[in-house]
């Protein structure tokens, strides 16, 4: 049950803009830091959550890291959810199959 990390490493509303943010281009802390509300170090916790979840991994680049969206790390979410729709979409289709044999 990965996606349920998943779901609380998103969960929080700094963790979402923060992954969101790494999902346009990666960054550093320092970077991820200047467009958040928290410190530095917040974020790197913020970070350590994420990565534990793995939607997020790290490169050591000289003293930084330079972190990464790893959207393997959304797979199972994608499949759990997946099930729901697939679900909806085939009551949906029954439903346009069955008024059609009414009118």
């Amino acid at each position: 049950m990965a996606y349920a990390e998943v779901f609380t490493a998103l969960a929080d509303t700094t963790r979402r803009n923060i992954f969101e943010a790494l999902w346009e281009q990666p960054k550093t802390v320092g970077d991820l830091a200047t467009d958040q509300p928290v410190s530095r170090p917040a974020v790197s916790q913020h970070l350590k959550v994420l990565e534990s979840a793995g939607l997020v991994t790290a490169e050591p680049r000289g003293n930084r890291r330079l972190y990464t969206v790893q959207r393997e790390g959304l797979d199972e979410l994608r499949d759990y959810l997946d099930r729901f729709w697939t679900d909806a979409l085939s009551a949906y289709g029954a439903e346009i199959a069955r008024r059609m044999k009414i009118e």
